[in-house]
């Protein structure tokens, strides 16, 4: 039974303990979704995150119990999910970046005086934000995540969450990647156990630059939907819904961003993936 949308899954119902997430074609932006797919987008988000949950386990429970045969779908166990995203930044970008420029700290993390844009900070911070049904996520402070999720789990998921982006910085950096930051979602499950859910180290939740081409003082190339964020910017839209439909090489360039991040971390070819979803656990 369809229980759920969301921005880029669709939610069903298998019985009081499983669910099916279905990861969509569609991209959002700014908190919208943006009118046009990107082909294949879907299978990038399922496999990743498959790729990653089958590899992290000894850091953190997770929600997967079965990757399905058409590579965009998952069934996993039910969870009662927090109600903040946990985002690990270890460099400064995006909204990081502007809070930064702004006050000098990031979400009650102050930091030292003079990093440029897109530096790598003295260690990995953990930033909060609560999710938004609509609208835009606001960055919250620790202090306001721990009230709202719970000391106790909170902090369970904090540790897990710096754990899981250092594994996966360690993973990907031989490969080629940066990753600049990501957001985990966590649950609690029926045993009380604080565990990872959603997705897991997508182009979707995270920034994954070309480590070749790092240089801190601006913004960085990048293998996720930043690609997609700056020409809506350029395009002049207001950022409010509907969104703008996007030209045939957006759509291409995107594809190919999303295709050349899984397979670099991943180390197995997007088509045997395709035929084989199996392939990434």
């Amino acid at each position: 039974m369809h229980i759920a949308s969301g921005k880029v899954r669709e939610i069903y119902e298998l019985d009081a303990r499983r669910l099916r997430l279905v990861a969509s074609d569609r991209i959002s932006t700014f908190d919208v979704v943006l009118g046009t797919p990107i082909p294949d987008k879907g299978r990038v988000l399922t496999g990743l995150s498959a790729f990653w949950f089958a590899r992290t386990r000894h850091i953190t429970p997770n929600h997967l119990l079965s990757l399905e045969r058409d590579g965009r779908s998952i069934v996993c166990r039910r969870l009662r999910m927090l109600p903040v995203e946990i985002v690990v930044r270890g460099y400064l970008a995006g909204s990081g970046w502007k809070d930064y420029v702004t006050t000098g700290s990031v979400c009650g993390h102050r930091l030292p005086a003079g990093l440029r844009e897109s530096e790598q900070l003295p260690e990995p911070i953990v930033t909060p934000a609560t999710k938004a049904t609509s609208g835009h996520d606001l960055n919250i402070t620790e202090a306001e995540a721990a009230d709202l999720s719970g000391a106790d789990a909170y902090e369970a998921a904090r540790a897990a969450a710096l754990a899981l982006y250092a594994f996966a910085r360690a993973h990907a950096e031989p490969r080629g990647i940066v990753v600049a930051d990501t957001k985990f979602e966590f649950g609690i499950d029926e045993d009380g156990v604080v565990t990872l859910g959603d997705e897991a180290l997508t182009p979707d939740s995270s920034r994954f630059w070309p480590a070749d081409g790092y240089a801190p003082g601006g913004p960085q190339p990048s293998f996720d939907k930043q690609f997609v964020r700056d020409w809506c910017e350029r395009s002049g839209w207001d950022k409010s819904a509907p969104g703008p439909e996007l030209p045939a090489d957006v759509v291409a360039g995107t594809r190919a961003r999303y295709v050349e991040a899984f397979e670099r971390l991943t180390d197995v070819r997007f088509e045997d993936y395709a035929d084989d979803p199996e392939s990434v656990l």
